[in-house]
């Protein structure tokens, strides 16, 4: 019998490429978004607002009700919003986080009662970003390492209920999500001494992410996670973004900050 699944995000971009590659699977998948569009044929898609716990209970209700378990979520939902961290506002702050870390920790407590019926398993698309302090997206790369470092607690107090936990860290990758981008309004002000840094930095990471790797790459993995009897911890897609985790881990401190400052021309 095929696994039930939640995606979130599951309308566009990696979200959407996951849905699809789980239902090719023979899974039973609901894309979750504000929509509640879906795509893929034989996919459902739910309206849910990860933002709000009454919305995420009414899509987990209703999949009960359905499908009368839920084995697995895919946490994905999430934005972007880039500035230099001193003109970023406190209401700036708060919507990088709502979405990308209270929302999917929303999500995830209100899976666990069903997950922990199936002994089933989380998984939270992160981002290699979570390991390197980007400049001009200091508040992305704390939000996704700050999901990254709750998903391994979760592994250790979920792991008496049988409840598997994984992060999925894509590097650059080919989506709407370069579009969506949103920026803070003080990057737009032409006197800001950040701004000619800021302007090559975020031109460098647009032309990372346009040429970067497709998001079926990262429903792959996923769906790989899924099918095995055991996941992993932690997945990085691509051979070269795994060799960054490595040099972060091995190299000081002071070298990965002046390797990152020299790649993104904000030196």
């Amino acid at each position: 019998m095929g696994k039930v699944v939640l995606v979130t995000g599951g309308s566009r971009g990696i979200g959407a490429a996951i849905v699809a590659s789980l239902a090719g699977r023979g899974m039973t998948v609901y894309a979750a978004s504000r929509s509640g569009k879906v795509e893929t044929e034989g996919a459902f898609g739910v309206e849910m607002d990860v933002t709000s716990a009454d919305s995420i209970s009414a899509a987990v209700a209703r999949i009960m009700k359905e499908q009368g378990r839920l084995d697995a979520v895919v946490v994905n939902a999430g934005n972007g919003i880039a500035g230099a961290l001193e003109e970023t506002t406190e209401e700036e702050m708060r919507y990088q986080f709502e979405t990308n870390f209270f929302g999917a920790i929303k999500t995830i407590n209100g899976c666990i009662p069903a997950l922990r019926e199936s002994r089933g398993r989380i998984i939270a698309i992160t981002s290699v970003a979570a390991l390197l302090p980007l400049p001009y997206q200091g508040l992305y790369s704390s939000v996704k390492a700050a999901l990254q470092m709750a998903v391994k607690a979760y592994a250790v107090e979920l792991k008496p209920f049988g409840i598997q936990c994984c992060c999925v860290l894509p590097g650059d990758t080919s989506t709407g999500f370069t579009a969506a981008r949103k920026f803070t309004a003080a990057s737009a002000d032409k006197d800001s001494l950040y701004r000619e840094r800021f302007d090559k930095c975020i031109a460098k990471i647009e032309k990372d992410e346009t040429g970067g790797m497709p998001p079926s790459r990262i429903a792959s993995a996923v769906t790989r996670q899924l099918l095995r009897r055991r996941m992993k911890t932690t997945v990085i897609p691509r051979i070269d973004y795994g060799a960054i985790g490595i040099l972060v881990r091995i190299l000081p401190t002071r070298l990965v900050l002046w390797i990152v400052g020299l790649l993104y021309n904000s030196r």
